[in-house]
């Protein structure tokens, strides 16, 4: 089972993305944070294989998140889950360390496929 921590400001975000990973047997989405202060605190309770953020954070953004999940979590993957798919933000993520960048855009299956190699063991 791949546990999630969900990181997003707007609870509606947070409520669909959960919906949708809950229709996978291999999911169990173990919190919700709405800021990047939050998530970390949530992470360190909850010790989730997989963290998927939003970019646009009150207080830590999603690329700060990213680093400092990285550097304090390194066994915590993150995909970033945004709007903003340009070639800046898919370095600056990179760079950050997360596993990848999916596009809002994108079909679900790109999401619940990154998820599944993020939280792959390396």
């Amino acid at each position: 089972m791949i546990k999630i921590l969900l990181v997003d400001e707007l609870a509606s975000m947070r409520r669909g993305v959960r919906m949708r990973l809950a229709l996978e047997a291999d999911f169990s989405v173990v919190g919700e944070a709405g800021d990047g202060w939050e998530a970390l605190q949530a992470a360190r309770d909850l010790r989730p294989d997989v963290v998927v953020t939003g970019i646009r954070l009150p207080n830590l953004d999603g690329i700060a998140l990213t680093a400092r999940l990285r550097q304090d979590f390194p066994a915590c993957a993150v995909v970033i889950l945004t709007l903003y798919d340009d070639p800046l933000t898919r370095r600056r993520a990179q760079e950050a360390g997360a596993a990848e960048l999916i596009s809002l855009q994108d079909p679900d299956e790109s999401l619940l496929a990154a998820i599944r190699a993020a939280a792959r063991p390396r």
